[in-house]
């Protein structure tokens, strides 16, 4: 009859369930560190369009700073906040402005934004997940 020896096994269980029990935290961490970043390239990218009147709206660009979700799918949304001084929506006005009316023309300017986050979202990411993987976060 086969024999199977568990032996060693039993310590990368603990080792497993240990990084289980940091990975929760790690991933919120990880999702804050990358939504500053895409604030930024929000921010970023509505200025170079030339998107600032009040400055309301950009000022606004921000984020929950607790995700939301399952354990097993984390979000944050990242989206101008709030009403502007005259009681626009922030929200709408960047729906408007990206996608634009028979007025105003569309400038996408969120989708800039997103493709000049993609690497520094990556690397905040990849920083936040390196810490808890040292030991230090």
């Amino acid at each position: 009859m086969a024999s199977f020896d568990t032996s060693g096994i039993d310590e990368i269980i603990t080792e497993m369930k240990k990084l289980g029990k940091l990975v929760g935290p790690t991933a919120d961490r990880m999702l804050c560190a990358g939504a500053e970043e895409v604030k930024k390239a929000w921010k970023s990218a509505a200025e170079k369009h030339g998107l600032r009147d009040t400055g309301d709206m950009i000022s606004s660009i921000g984020f929950s700073k607790k995700p939301k979700g399952s354990d097993s799918l984390r979000t944050i949304d990242i989206y101008p906040q709030g009403k502007d001084r005259k009681g626009k929506r922030n929200a709408e006005k960047a729906f408007i402005l990206h996608y634009g009316t028979k007025h105003i023309k569309a400038t996408h300017w969120v989708d800039d934004a997103h493709d000049a986050a993609t690497a520094p979202v990556k690397e905040a990411m990849e920083t936040q997940f390196n810490k808890m993987l040292e030991g230090k976060g």
